[in-house]
């Protein structure tokens, strides 16, 4: 982007630019959104940044009106495939706790001298900053939008005490969290509000679901969803939660409600739902994209987003499920599994008493003979190899799954698309890509790299 398109977009408060730059006001010392609310000031007095983190180590403060903090995270370059974009997947999904620069580097195999220098390159900042800065920002978030006490706040930002917490903040936005929390400490579930850049086909995402909803663990309504979720803790036990989410598109997010076992995992599961989401999307960039291949633009269905799911093993079990039968029977297969394996407790509710069920673990499933699905033998080996390479290398990349058998280049790319969140997945041995394709053979698919998933997800719209 230039001055320009950086003016246009502010002075119009176009909210498909929110996240990707952010506005400083030299004379306030304050960055907003570009979506800010707030009378524009003169463009001589403006500064632009591509990332929150590059405003705060330029010494502005967030806006207490737009909260930068709320913006959803889509910068410009992120598009590409980069090291440090790698990082900062790292660094969001796995949350604060625990994070050493030197383990990263070795993580994404360069050295921690090369780490810093990227970081200094793409966003301007230390990778220390970088995390500070992200651990700042969600404390302002929860400060702003829960009713969790300060100490939790801080416990949950990755923060071993308190007074450590209000060091950092003070240094960072020049006030004190109890100058920003308002909210009264209570029992409250927690609430965030959750915001994208629009636009967000809800219609799409609510109907590719429903057809593939699992009985007990996810619930859909006309402008909402929930579910439960299990999180794999460093020390190998699962916290429990769920969650439940409301469309708001006037608001270009959703109002999300989560209850969660321990608070100091609620960073990385608020990512894990922006990614079941799939909230953090350029959609401007992927769709301009997906015409260069050739796809045509009558045919592109607006906003688009990759339906993910909660873990790639629960991707990985859908799709061995999925193999050689309709979606269908896939689901209702997958639903007899999670009756007999997973964990389950009653709910009360006004009208009736349901039970709240969680996906199988892999110690679960690789526990089970599985006799009660009526598959071949050959698809229960499968599923119980799965299950074993998962239960004992949980953080391994999914790719290796091919040494598995019974598991082929279709399923472990299913697993990245909706597991990983991978932007760059094109299915092209599947049978509803094949019969698109016939259709329309001028489509390229290597031009609409790195954006391929969201063109398989179109192409399977086209049938």
């Amino acid at each position: 982007m230039n001055i320009e398109d950086y003016q246009q977009a502010r002075l119009s408060r176009d909210p498909r630019f929110d996240g990707i730059f952010f506005t400083a006001v030299k004379t306030t010392g304050i960055f907003c959104r570009p979506v800010c609310p707030a009378t524009p000031p003169k463009e001589q007095n403006v500064e632009y940044f591509e990332t929150a983190s590059e405003a705060l180590v330029s010494g502005y403060r967030p806006c207490l009106r737009c909260r930068p903090e709320s913006a959803p995270f889509s910068p410009a370059w992120s598009g590409t495939e980069t090291t440090v974009k790698r990082a900062l997947s790292i660094i969001h999904q796995n949350g604060f706790n625990g994070l050493k620069l030197s383990e990263l580097a070795e993580k994404l195999g360069i050295t921690d001298r090369y780490l810093r220098k990227l970081f200094e390159q793409q966003l301007g900042v230390s990778p220390k900053s970088y995390v500070q800065h992200q651990q700042i920002l969600f404390a302002k978030s929860l400060l702003h939008q829960t009713h969790l006490p300060i100490n939790q706040i801080a416990y949950a930002c990755g923060f071993n005490n308190v007074r450590r917490f209000n060091d950092a903040f003070k240094r960072i936005t020049t006030k004190t969290p109890s100058d920003i929390k308002k909210l009264q400490v209570s029992d409250a579930p927690i609430r965030l509000q959750m915001n994208y850049q629009p636009p967000f086909n809800w219609q799409h995402w609510h109907d590719f679901s429903e057809f593939r909803l699992m009985q007990g663990i996810e619930s859909l309504g006309t402008s909402s969803y929930g579910r439960t979720f299990s999180w794999l803790t460093e020390q190998g036990n699962y916290i429990k939660g769920w969650f439940n989410a409301v469309h708001r598109p006037d608001k270009q997010g959703f109002n999300v409600s989560i209850n969660i076992d321990d608070a100091k995992y609620l960073y990385p599961i608020s990512q894990k739902i922006r990614q079941v989401f799939d909230l953090n999307a350029n959609i401007g960039l992927i769709q301009s994209q997906i015409i260069k291949s050739g796809f045509p633009e009558n045919n592109l269905k607006q906003g688009i987003r990759i339906p993910g799911c909660w873990s790639p093993f629960e991707a990985g079990i859908r799709a061995i499920l999925g193999q050689q039968v309709s979606v269908k029977a896939a689901t209702n297969l997958l639903n007899t599994l999670i009756q007999h394996l997973g964990d389950h407790e009653p709910q009360s509710s006004e009208n009736e008493n349901k039970t709240r069920y969680w996906f199988p673990t892999p110690k679960q499933i690789k526990g089970s003979t599985l006799a009660f699905l009526k598959i071949p033998q050959a698809r229960k080996d499968t599923l119980i190899a799965l299950a074993t390479w998962c239960d004992t290398h949980p953080n391994d990349p999914v790719e290796l799954w091919l040494e598995l058998k019974g598991i082929g280049p279709w399923t472990v790319e299913y697993a990245q698309m909706r597991g990983e969140a991978n932007t760059d997945i094109w299915l092209e041995s599947d049978l509803g890509i094949q019969k698109a394709l016939d259709i329309f053979p001028e489509i390229d698919a290597e031009q609409a790299k790195p954006w391929r998933s969201y063109l398989t997800f179109n192409m399977w719209g086209m049938l």
